[in-house]
């Protein structure tokens, strides 16, 4: 009998111990979730456009076609559109490119408080790194969309190289044959403003207005435009993208003084509707 008391007695402390641990465990699980709880409030606030690519569904769009979201009310036929355009979009990359290695989502929002909620600004469209595309109403257009698709599909054929801000923009207007800045293909020479000795939209530079803006992209797309003339084509971005994602530096691959030279001006041609 004393000898069963005593193993009772031992035990005890050994439960309590257990249940010590296990409410320990609940306080610091319940503590760990609220942060975590806590964190994605934050990311959500501070970066909606992350969370919205990441579960579109959250910000009340609906797939219309794999990978293409949209909001639910749109009319059959603004829908047919959407789709259409970015299936439009989808083959000028393609035809550049020689294929895609790249499926991001796009969000579509055709209303104004659509792109908004979803962490849009001021401008027609954006990339997400190589994960997504964002429109807004006035970026439902194949020009503006393969030009967003165009920074995606770089980016996802460069791995961890990367390009100044003006080439990948550049590329991007050559892309999608944007006449706002750049002749139609059939121009002699397509530039419709001049790159200058020192290009703007180096690493780290942004315009600093609208009109900076309309340069930029204007004498970027024109050095890219005119290099790839002298280079041979389309297929001297491959080959220069090859290069990069090998490990060679942008400087040796695409050296300050390509396609520097001043050519006649041509007319401005009109802005994309």
């Amino acid at each position: 009998m004393r000898a069963g008391r005593t193993d009772r007695r031992r035990r005890w402390p050994a439960r309590r111990l257990a249940d010590v641990v296990r409410r320990r465990w609940a306080w610091l699980l319940a503590g760990l979730g609220g942060l975590l709880v806590a964190a994605v409030a934050v990311v959500a606030v501070a970066f909606p456009s992350v969370v919205a690519v990441t579960c579109p569904g959250c910000y009340g769009l609906e797939e219309v076609a794999p990978g293409l979201y949209a909001e639910p009310d749109l009319p059959p036929d603004r829908r047919r559109q959407v789709i259409e355009i970015m299936e439009a979009a989808g083959r000028r990359v393609r035809d550049f490119y020689g294929g895609r290695g790249s499926a991001p989502r796009v969000l579509v929002c055709a209303t104004d408080d659509c792109y908004r909620r979803i962490g849009g600004g001021g401008e027609r469209g954006i990339a997400i790194l190589n994960r997504a595309v964002m429109l807004s109403p006035r970026g439902i257009h194949p020009v503006i969309a393969a030009h967003e698709l165009s920074h995606v599909e770089l980016d996802s054929r460069l791995g961890t190289a990367g390009v100044p801000k003006w080439f990948d923009e550049g590329l991007a207007v050559v892309v999608s044959g944007d006449p706002r800045y750049l002749a139609p293909e059939t121009a002699p020479d397509r530039c419709l403003a001049e790159p200058g000795v020192v290009l703007p939209g180096m690493p780290g530079e942004r315009p600093r207005a609208a009109t900076d803006g309309e340069r930029f992209y204007a004498r970027s797309a024109c050095r890219v435009s005119r290099w790839m003339s002298a280079a041979g084509g389309p297929a001297a971005v491959h080959r220069l993208i090859g290069r990069l994602a090998g490990g060679e530096d942008f400087a040796a691959v695409f050296p300050p003084s390509a396609a520097g030279s001043r050519m006649p001006r041509v007319p401005r041609m009109p802005r994309v509707p």
